[in-house]
């Protein structure tokens, strides 16, 4: 199959997943979605509800197994992808743990994604993303675009000499996570709750620059437990994920009762058989949806 890079939206249908340990046992239970270019939808559920496995599965993490359904996107079998062919493709994740790399400069660690990215997902023979004549970015190119990113998202630029997340705080991993995002410059961005283990200056400060990054061309899966992300940055979108599933979907107001009332009564009104008292399932505290 080739590549239509006119066909720009992200189509998920009756999606299945469950963890490899334990393959009978689905997350997802048919997740049906579509996110289009230069929209923001924002995935909202409670903890347990299968948030981070989707983030997970459409970008190929191999602890989970796909039991059914098709992802399309560019005109290919996404869920057919590894995972570095689905980042070369122009798919991007922000994950809400990012791991250190000690001994590893954000700059090597930026430049050498960058290169592999621009070889492309079939691996042109003739270009060589280590070499700037022969397709890679250049030094100075690279710094120049690095510079510019870096005023974009107000960092300072002694952020690139340090080592991946290594001793980092909660909000700078998160701000590198944008900073990789921002360099990339993905058509696709899945950002799984960003927001998580954020103070409210360094939310608003990860918010400025997602805000900073959004165009017509990029289309954004924002998987967040909090509304709060979401007076920062503004959904077209807000889904209700439960039990493994979709129950709702609707615009911002959708947001804004969540934050009124929490998951329980959205969650019966779909029918959903919910054991817990919605003390439970209030979005400002850690939440367990029962199965």
């Amino acid at each position: 199959m080739t590549t239509d890079t006119t066909d720009r939206t992200l189509r998920i249908r009756g999606l299945r997943v469950a963890p490899v340990a334990a393959p009978d046992k689905e997350i997802l239970q048919g997740i049906d979605l579509e996110v289009g270019p230069g929209e923001v939808h924002a995935i909202m559920g409670p903890n347990g509800s299968g948030k981070t496995t989707l983030a997970y599965a459409l970008m190929g993490h191999p602890a989970y197994v796909i039991n059914g359904g098709e992802v399309t996107w560019m005109g290919r079998d996404v869920l057919a992808l590894s995972a570095d062919k689905r980042s070369r493709l122009g798919m991007f994740l922000a994950f809400q743990y990012p791991t250190a790399v000690p001994g590893l400069s954000v700059a090597s660690f930026i430049r050498s994604a960058l290169n592999a990215k621009l070889q492309g997902i079939d691996k042109n023979p003739d270009i060589d993303p280590t070499d700037a004549i022969k397709g890679g970015v250049s030094m100075l190119d690279f710094r120049r675009k690095m510079r510019e990113k870096l005023a974009l998202l107000k960092m300072d630029e002694a952020f690139v000499s340090r080592y991946v997340n290594d001793g980092f705080s909660g909000g700078e991993k998160k701000r590198l996570e944008m900073l990789q995002m921002a360099m990339l410059e993905p058509q696709l961005a899945i950002l799984d709750e960003t927001d998580s283990g954020l103070d409210i200056d360094a939310l608003r400060i990860v918010a400025e620059g997602v805000n900073a990054m959004l165009n017509p061309d990029l289309g954004i899966l924002l998987i967040t437990h909090y509304q709060r992300l979401l007076n920062h940055i503004k959904p077209d979108f807000v889904h209700v994920l439960a039990q493994g599933r979709i129950v709702t979907s609707g615009g911002r107001d959708l947001a804004l009762r969540l934050e009124d009332e929490g998951y329980g009564p959205i969650l019966r009104e779909n029918g959903l058989d919910v054991d817990v008292p919605d003390d439970a399932l209030r979005l400002d505290e850690p939440a367990v949806l029962a199965h």
